[in-house]
């Protein structure tokens, strides 16, 4: 897809590689079914001719300088606008993953970047720059789910999960000991409840990997922390179990805490 994107870009002045096949080229999140897509979008302005190529799924849009880069030689659009392109394909559940990914905050020794792609400001100012934009609606109601500290798309799924369940909206990347680097960090928690929640996905079959989660578990059951780990089965059943199991654990800890009663929603 690469050569394909490159190869359509040289031959395009003006233009730009857009839509799922920037989000490809950026290596975004995508669900499954358009995660292998070899389709090729090209978007351009509305005063230059319109593109006639075999293969290629043309757009006619408004866009600032600022919404375009070129990467490796490509000329795409950044993936804030991709984000903004795809809204009105991605379901409301996606399109908050792949922003959630845009936001979240890099780790330093693991990326070769310290700062977001964007922010949740440079996306709103972003999309009241389109009001116009096919997918907008969409947009502004993910904007209003997005969190900073999702590391994964099943993050993300599993909090979008526990709010449709009626649950107390959890605190992302929950570190055990505030303010101490070193700290183990919970993926989803409630500090109030002492409840921390662990998604575990392919690269935590890794022996190494599950030695760092059984260590960074047993630290929060040391520090009397209750631990609840979810995989991709989970996933498979939209987190339907996982959403009981939270609600079961809240609502034995309300029982044990009495003045605390309101903090579970009946939902």
């Amino acid at each position: 897809m690469e050569d394909a994107a490159r190869a359509l870009s040289e031959v395009s002045p003006g233009a730009w590689i857009s839509h799922v096949t920037a989000a490809r080229l950026h290596c975004q999140l995508l669900p499954p079914w358009l995660s292998d897509s070899t389709e090729l979008h090209l978007s351009k302005p509305k005063q230059l001719p319109q593109v006639r190529r075999r293969g290629v799924i043309p757009h006619n849009v408004i866009a600032s300088e600022d919404e375009i880069e070129i990467v490796e030689g490509i000329r795409m659009s950044t993936r804030s606008r991709t984000w903004l392109d795809l809204a009105r394909r991605l379901s409301l559940a996606d399109l908050v993953c792949l922003g959630d990914q845009i936001i979240r905050i890099p780790r330093a020794h693991f990326e070769d970047r310290s700062e977001p792609y964007d922010t949740l400001e440079g996306l709103r100012t972003l999309v009241e720059r389109h009001p116009n934009l096919q997918g907008i609606v969409r947009a502004r109601e993910a904007l209003e789910l997005m969190r900073v500290g999702a590391d994964s798309a099943p993050e993300s799924l599993l909090r979008l999960a526990m709010l449709d369940a009626n649950l107390p909206e959890p605190d992302l990347q929950l570190a055990l000991r505030p303010g101490d680097p070193a700290s183990p960090t919970a993926d989803l928690g409630y500090r109030y409840r002492q409840l921390a929640m662990q998604y575990d996905g392919g690269h935590h079959l890794l022996e190494a990997q599950q030695f760092s989660d059984r260590r960074r578990d047993k630290a929060f059951e040391a520090a009397g922390w209750t631990v609840i780990v979810f995989g991709k089965a989970d996933v498979r059943d939209g987190f339907e179990r996982a959403t009981g199991i939270i609600k079961r654990h809240l609502r034995t800890a309300r029982r044990d805490h009495p003045y605390a009663a309101g903090f579970v929603s009946n939902g």
